[in-house]
């Protein structure tokens, strides 16, 4: 089997799971059943936790409800584009990304843009078509399923620590059973709208989304493949 049709078969052992994981950006309309999903749910509650206090708390999107927060959020996103000064009424409850970019990581999160951009065909100076491929965050990039992820207010750091092991175990997951996953940092400047969605207590914070469902594998967009640094390059030897 070559590696593209590997990347859409099920994952047979965790090498596979691990390297064939992609963020997925374009998915089938086939759903997803319950029974799937508290499969991948529960294998991914396996996940290490610090004293064992499992922070995740997980909403499941589909139907009715995911399509009024998808409207929702676009709605706001299409807003926020007319008036930037709209912006000011949405924020992320915790910073994801840093205030100030340096090397290497700008040059990393600048090249996976273009890389991107490219592979679609967006000029640099192409707003409407960056815009319209943006707010595909906002629709789960069609994917059947839609997640968000929820961590309460008083945990400390280390619960975000523990929740991205949470993530990943379900992302490794779900290779297994054929399906893909992207998570998606984008829904946070949002929190304000989705939680109420959510039916989310006041004392939750909006970690992340993640879109579900079985990969399109004829959208070019999902043969993007992002580069990593060489063990090399990350790591110290120390006898």
């Amino acid at each position: 089997m070559n590696l593209a049709d590997q990347l859409f078969a099920p994952a047979t052992d965790v090498m596979s799971a691990i390297y064939t994981r992609r963020s997925m950006r374009g998915f089938k309309a086939d759903a997803v059943s319950r029974d799937t999903l508290e499969e991948l749910l529960q294998a991914a509650a396996r996940s290490p936790s610090g004293t064992n206090t499992q922070p995740w708390k997980v909403y499941v999107l589909q139907g009715a409800t995911k399509q009024r927060l998808c409207d929702d959020v676009c709605a706001a996103h299409d807003a926020m584009r007319a008036d930037p000064s709209l912006g000011k009424q949405f924020s992320e409850e915790y910073d994801y990304y840093p205030t100030e970019w340096v090397s290497p990581f700008i040059d990393r999160r600048r090249q996976n843009g273009w890389a991107l951009y490219g592979l679609l065909d967006i000029g640099k100076g192409d707003k409407d078509a960056m815009h319209a491929q943006h707010q595909k965050n906002y629709r789960f990039f069609d994917a059947p399923v839609g997640l968000m992820f929820t961590v309460d207010k008083i945990m400390g750091r280390g619960s975000l620590l523990d929740y991205g092991m949470f993530l990943e175990n379900l992302m490794l997951a779900a290779r297994g059973l054929g399906l893909h996953t992207c998570p998606q940092a984008a829904w946070n400047h949002f929190s304000k709208l989705i939680l109420p969605v959510l039916g989310a207590g006041d004392n939750e914070m909006l970690v992340c989304g993640m879109a579900l469902g079985y990969a399109d594998e004829n959208d070019k967009v999902n043969t993007l493949e992002t580069p990593r640094e060489a063990v090399s390059d990350f790591t110290t030897w120390l006898d």
